[in-house]
């Protein structure tokens, strides 16, 4: 019923502001130092940014148009966090591969995750991928399905196999900037450009 709820009231947004499908509802955002960075957005939709629970549901995305609830708030969240990539990017992609693509959903829940919407989440709100994957999988069955270069790793390194023992990875076959590439960002730093982003963005 809270999704239905959040359905509905997505409609009424795009009745009322029929601009936020490419526009921010909110006008401060009109200026966010967004970036341009192309070799970024291509890893991000080919899922090789060298985190795996973002690459996993970047691949099944594009392999079946389908990815969970959970899994698209955390590469939205990565996209326009940590990539500083603007959200109507990563929204014109998700109607571009998303089987069940609904345009009033789609532009309140990028809008929503970039800060630029009515009820946004909070600009602070940086998702970590790391904890995102070690939290909601445990286990490392969702990126072993679909991130496979990495099937034989452990689940206390699959979600960071950067910081996996260099015996750990080789006995899994893995050998990071090959096989599996490296992190395209450091979390912390690009955190911290974001919340310096977000935070000029407030005092203007």
């Amino acid at each position: 019923m809270r999704e239905l709820g959040w359905r509905e009231y997505s409609y009424h947004l795009l009745h009322y502001f029929p601009i936020m499908m490419s526009e921010p509802i909110r006008a401060e955002f009109a200026v966010f130092p967004w970036r341009d960075d192309r070799h970024a957005l291509a890893a991000w939709r080919k899922g090789k940014t060298g985190f795996p629970i973002v690459d996993a549901a970047m691949r099944e995305l594009w392999h079946t148009g389908f990815m969970p609830n959970r899994a698209r708030m955390i590469v939205a969240s990565f996209l326009v966090k940590h990539l500083l990539i603007p959200w109507p990017t990563g929204a014109d992609w998700f109607l571009d591969t998303l089987v069940d693509a609904d345009l009033a959903n789609n532009s309140a829940s990028w809008q929503w995750v970039s800060g630029s919407g009515t009820d946004a989440a909070p600009y602070f709100r940086v998702l970590n991928p790391v904890l995102q994957g070690a939290k909601f999988d445990p286990d490392g069955a969702y990126v072993r399905r679909w991130v496979a270069e990495l099937a034989a790793l452990p689940a206390p390194d699959i979600h960071a196999p950067w910081k996996a023992p260099e015996l750990v990875l080789t006995q899994a076959g893995v050998t990071l900037g090959r096989i599996y590439p490296l992190p395209i960002v450091d979390h912390a730093k690009a955190r911290a450009r974001a919340l310096a982003a977000f935070a000029k963005l407030r005092k203007s």
